[in-house]
């Protein structure tokens, strides 16, 4: 028997993939290939695997239980007293037949006569079915469970109602589609939306009007009070089987008065999206029995159409003042942010790093520049200003700005002028320039939007507050670490629309078992964030591949004896301490592994760093000798400053000349001069960097070799890095390269990240690397202590 993954299904799945890092990545293919590869894995063990199917499952999980050959039917029919009939049924599989058939149960008795194992063996579904079924107690009782029966509406509807049991027996129940799908119910269905609103943003009052519907028809209270005086059950109407539940109807007619009360009172746009997540109900004491869904009204339906396929957006000129010729996919993310900007509807650009996210604001700055809109302010990292300045005055060169940044400006006070278009600062200087908030800006855009995703911070609070008729936001990781990270980023671009930060974690919590919020969120959110990849070849196909390689460095001698020694010092303290001592020395402990993986002088302070004593150093040489002989350029990350210097001596020695290092104490001015001379035309072999500090904004195409010397143990901060060199201009492969190792806590680690990134990673969160002060003190000692040849 072939398990087909249908349409319906993978549907299902998509509507359930949680709002997280990777997701854009889940498609039919990926879904398919995935369902594949499970059935190959389960195709091999079975083949292999001596007992039954069901022994199988059960030996994996106790609880499981493993669908049966037995099928209840039920089918409608036009007999007036008996409009049902029942047939139970079981598949058998002929031989020279690759398709299952279905035999009445009856024969069942005449197949297996005179082996009463057999037959218990299939019917074991049944008799589960009738110890917790009156109904199926009784057929099988009586015998009739065995030949094709006539149901009337009150047999048939006790057998809908007690599908669940069935089908956890092990049963597959065939039924009509409209009780499946629950269609033909009565429900509350709110229309948003239906014409324009007067004003724009979230603060736009929005009609909303509450209607009483049967399935997809319109009814009106004195209709549903109708079915007050008709049986309970199953009742025809119109040509359709309907479920009439007194209690259910008393309550909707309740509620829908209570509805028609509030029908003048105002919602806006913010109150309508909230209203969609389920963050704040209409009406707080809304009973249980009553089934609300929300609707778009035709202007709504409209909007959000084009705001999620901006591709349907009416082309627009870019400004003759642009002095570049945008591909396809930018001036459509170009026409998405105009489009909303005259709503006045905050939005995320989130393109992967790489594809040209500044081409598109700077393009969409000039427009509103012509249009005699301003100020605008832009927020960034220090690291980025001499990008900008590049980007604006190779592709803008009549857009005025002002750079707003003690690196740029000779004046003992920074201040804000008259006369100029864009204003550009940094994070930092944006807390300290008060003058920021005495302005309404046109625009407020924000580079490196993650920036904020901690909304505790007197950094988020400081921008957040700086006024603004529109908001935008720039970020290759819309999600980092957690959905409070999303929210934080709306609550900057729509203020309220996510509702408040008490009200989103409610929402969060439930996504355990609200499966379906999942797919409400990620709808919500859509319309307001664009995000397109490079790995999407309908979006860019001219780019090369990227290559990851997971390189496994040993220990020498003098690494070993250092991580040996570190781990009683650890198993000691740890034995002592207690609370937030306890927490000190792990942190502590995991940077001072980290540095003998290094190398052991990072570790005692030295300066000598001979090569032989690391295995990473020796790695590294190999890599960088073919490059070398290649007259290719490499970057190479640590996370650590002070390991800078030492890394680029000695890659000096490989590559017979000085390359260039760039760190958080490298001057704002100079990284621009740094970038340039590294992606000029004179060989440059090699960039190193710190992580931090180079892992935004740079765009270092020239490099086709990424190396992580050492791991940040965040997916999202590496990618960063790697693009520095993976993006638009990159005309070779990118080979990626991130030291382990081996035995070691990196290892370890590594392995334990890969087993469980799901929502942007369960075990990372804006705590960085604190989640491991949470094992107990055997656990920690077990994830530090030396494994395999190491040991």
């Amino acid at each position: 028997m072939v398990v087909e993954l249908t349409t319906e299904k993978i549907e299902l799945a998509a509507r359930e993939i949680p709002f997280a890092v990777g997701m854009e990545y889940i498609d039919e293919t990926w879904l398919k290939n995935l369902w594949e590869n499970l059935s190959e894995i389960f195709r091999s063990q079975i083949r292999l695997y001596e007992g039954s199917v069901t022994q199988y499952f059960t030996d994996r999980q106790a609880h499981f239980q493993v669908v049966g050959r037995v099928f209840f039917h039920l089918v409608e029919q036009t007999d007036p007293e008996y409009p049902f009939a029942f047939l139970a049924t079981y598949s058998t599989k002929p031989e020279r037949s690759k398709r299952a058939v279905h035999t009445p149960l009856k024969n069942a008795l005449g197949e297996f006569e005179g082996d009463d194992q057999k037959l218990l063996a299939l019917i074991r579904s049944v008799i589960q079915a009738a110890e917790k079924s009156s109904l199926i107690s009784s057929l099988m009782d009586s015998g009739e469970l065995f030949r094709p029966l006539k149901f009337s509406t009150e047999e048939a509807y006790q057998f809908l109602k007690e599908l669940p049991l069935y089908e956890e027996a092990g049963i597959m129940c065939r039924i009509p589609d409209w009780w499946r799908r629950k269609r033909n119910k009565f429900q509350v269905q709110i229309k948003l939306g239906k014409d324009a609103p007067s004003k724009v943003g979230m603060d736009a009052i929005l009609d909303f009007t509450p209607e009483l519907c049967l399935g997809d028809d319109s009814v009106s209270a004195d209709e549903l009070r109708q079915f007050l005086s008709m049986a309970q059950g199953l009742v025809q109407y119109k040509g359709k089987w309907i479920e009439v539940d007194r209690s259910k109807i008393e309550a909707i007619l309740q509620y829908m008065g209570q509805m028609e009360q509030k029908k003048g009172e105002q919602l806006t746009f913010a109150e309508a999206i909230q209203l969609e997540l389920d963050l704040r109900r209409i009406l707080p004491d809304q009973n249980d029995d009553v089934t609300v869904s929300i609707s778009h009204g035709d202007w709504m339906k409209e909007l959000i159409t084009q705001l999620t396929h901006p591709g349907m957006l009416a082309p627009e000129g870019i400004p003759d003042t642009v002095h570049a010729q945008l591909r396809p996919y930018q001036e459509i993310g170009f026409r998405w942010l105009h489009q909303l900007h005259k709503l006045k509807l905050g939005a995320c650009l989130a393109d992967d790093m790489g594809l040209g996210k500044t081409i598109q604001i700077i393009a969409f700055l000039e427009e509103i520049r012509q249009s005699s809109m301003g100020p605008v302010l832009l927020i960034l990292p220090a690291s980025l200003i001499g990008n900008w300045q590049k980007e604006l005055e190779r592709f803008a060169p009549e857009l005025p700005y002002k750079i707003l940044h003690r690196s740029e400006s000779k004046e003992t006070e920074i201040k804000l002028e008259a006369g100029h278009f864009l204003y550009i600062t940094t994070y930092q200087m944006a807390v300290r320039l008060t003058e920021l908030h005495e302005e309404t800006w046109e625009c407020l855009i924000l580079d490196e939007a993650q920036a904020i995703k901690n909304p505790g911070t007197k950094q988020t609070k400081a921008i957040k507050a700086i006024p603004a008729r529109h908001r935008l936001a720039l970020t290759g990781t819309p999600i980092e670490n957690r959905l409070s990270d999303l929210w934080s980023l709306f609550d900057f671009l729509n203020p309220g629309m996510l509702g408040s930060m008490k009200e989103f974690t409610a929402f969060s919590k439930k996504l355990a078992t609200d499966m379906d919020g999942y797919g409400r969120l990620r709808q919500i959110i859509q319309p307001f964030l664009l995000r397109r990849l490079k790995t999407d070849r309908t979006i860019i196909s001219d780019l090369p591949d990227k290559i990851e390689i997971r390189d496994y460095t040993t220990l020498s001698k003098r690494q070993i004896g250092l991580y040996q020694q570190l781990l009683k010092e650890l198993e000691q303290g740890l034995s002592q301490a207690e609370g937030i001592q306890r927490k000190g020395i792990v942190l502590s402990s995991l940077v001072k592994f980290k540095q003998i993986c290094n190398h052991p002088d990072h570790y005692l302070g030295k300066d000598d760093y001979k090569p032989d004593y690391s295995g990473k150093f020796e790695s590294l040489r190999e890599i960088c000798e073919t490059i070398y002989e290649k007259r290719e350029r490499v970057l190479v990350f640590t996370q650590f400053q002070e390991m800078t210097a030492p890394l680029s001596e000695f890659l000096a020695e490989i590559f017979g000349g000085q390359g260039l290092i760039l760190h958080g104490g490298t001057p704002v001015q100079q990284r621009k001069k740094l970038v340039d001379q590294f992606n000029g035309e004179q060989y440059v072999p090699y960039m190193v960097l710190s992580l931090k500090a180079g892992g935004v904004g740079l765009n270092l195409t020239a490099a086709n070799h990424v190396v992580h010397f050492d791991r940040w143990w965040n997916p999202a901060v590496e990618n960063q890095a790697t693009d520095r060199a993976y993006r638009i201009g990159q005309e070779k492969n990118v080979m990626v390269h991130k030291f382990i190792t081996r035995g070691t806590i990196e290892e370890k680690i590594d392995e334990l990240i890969q087993s469980k990134i799901k929502l942007s990673g369960d075990i990372l969160s804006d705590v960085g690397e604190q989640w491991i002060t949470e094992y107990s003190n055997k656990e920690l000692l077990h994830l530090f202590a030396l494994g395999g040849e190491q040991a």
